[in-house]
């Protein structure tokens, strides 16, 4: 019995956070809310630069539980970039948690606030998240011939004309890899074998439209790209094969002691502008991702496994970063819910946020 009880603590885990973060969500709408209000009349410049910070704030309350409440380790491989920069960010796609492996790299860059995702279009229906995440910057997408190029290029343009700090997150695979999804696997390995590109074992076929309009339209505006693997230790099985990465809810269950993520800065003027020499370059770019990836879970070799090749940096996220943000949050939320008022409108924000966010992401579509 005591056994059990050990046991479903430990499954557990991962209920705090939720409810922390879900929780302070309407708190976190209604201050975003009442700034894009007063900010109406004014230059964008200082509508995003609020936003940034807001968004900021919340994000390090994310890490928070992703990074210090977990204590997962984290190792990093290759360039480490200290200083803020525009840049693209594209990286394999293998659990829900590599949204915030980029937040992990963002913050260590003081550029947690500048992080926008290009996201699969059906997100947008997230209650209070899926609009926000538009607002912020974030870019929803269609795949193949839904893709709307015109609109990704006028959101791009129009951020770029406010001089928005930009840390454009891209996941050019389009889902996410799970070895156990056989029938995937071997849908993307048989399209790269059609179009006479080497066939890939740890990672999917990339796409190229959204990286493509996305560098074509920031060239100008851009430092480099950021390209970034990420292994989590602990993922293969007792016969050594590889399994599904975690999810957040196991995640936060500490199902990942370490994260390896080796970074590879590109500066711009390496990157093919034409679209037909991007697609091989982006491609060949997953072929070294396939190659540090089959180091990490196949070598023969047992103590070059689970790590990447060179040095690595064990990174640790200090207190100070996040801790101020939880209590500001969490404060602010618990003020709220003292008040009959307060929960009025605190229970009114998810209904009827959640409800104008769809309307306004629907219209926008």
């Amino acid at each position: 019995m005591l056994l059990s009880l050990v046991l479903h603590m430990y499954s557990m885990r991962c209920v705090l956070p939720a409810a922390v973060l879900l929780g302070t969500a309407p708190t976190y709408v209604l201050a975003w809310g009442a700034w894009r209000l007063l900010s109406a009349f004014l230059p964008s410049r200082f509508y995003q630069a609020v936003d940034d910070r807001l968004y900021c704030i919340y994000q390090s309350m994310v890490l928070f539980f992703f990074e210090n409440y977990t204590g997962v380790q984290i190792l990093l491989y290759g360039d480490l970039p200290k200083n803020k920069e525009n840049i693209i960010y594209l990286a394999n796609h293998q659990s829900t948690v590599d949204w915030i492996i980029a937040d992990i790299l963002a913050i260590r860059q003081n550029a947690l606030g500048h992080v926008r995702y290009v996201l699969k279009d059906g997100l947008k229906w997230l209650p209070l998240y899926g609009c926000y995440f538009s607002q912020h910057g974030g870019i929803y997408v269609k795949r193949s011939a839904k893709f709307n190029e015109k609109e990704m290029r006028r959101k791009l343009q129009r951020y770029m004309d406010a001089g928005t700090p930009m840390y454009l997150v891209i996941f050019p695979e389009g889902t996410r890899y799970n070895p156990e999804l056989t029938k995937v696997l071997a849908a993307s390995q048989a399209f790269a074998a059609q179009e006479g590109l080497p066939v890939l074992k740890h990672v999917l076929t990339p796409r190229i439209k959204a990286t493509h309009v996305a560098f074509e339209s920031m060239k100008d505006y851009l430092d480099a790209i950021y390209d970034v693997t990420v292994a989590f230790e602990g993922t293969v099985d007792d016969k050594g094969q590889r399994k599904e990465a975690p999810s957040m809810a196991e995640f936060l269950c500490k199902d990942s002691p370490k994260i390896h993520i080796h970074i590879d800065r590109i500066d711009k003027k390496d990157v093919p502008e034409e679209q037909v020499y991007m697609k091989r370059w982006l491609h060949e770019r997953f072929e070294v991702k396939d190659k540090l990836l089959i180091e990490f879970y196949d070598s023969l070799d047992p103590e070059r496994r689970n790590k990447f090749p060179g040095e690595s940096v064990t990174s640790k996220l200090s207190l100070k970063k996040t801790l101020p943000s939880l209590l500001i949050l969490s404060g602010l939320t618990a003020g709220l819910l003292m008040t009959e008022t307060g929960r009025n409108l605190y229970v009114k924000t998810w209904i009827y946020g959640s409800l104008i966010g769809c309307l306004w992401v629907s219209i926008k579509a």
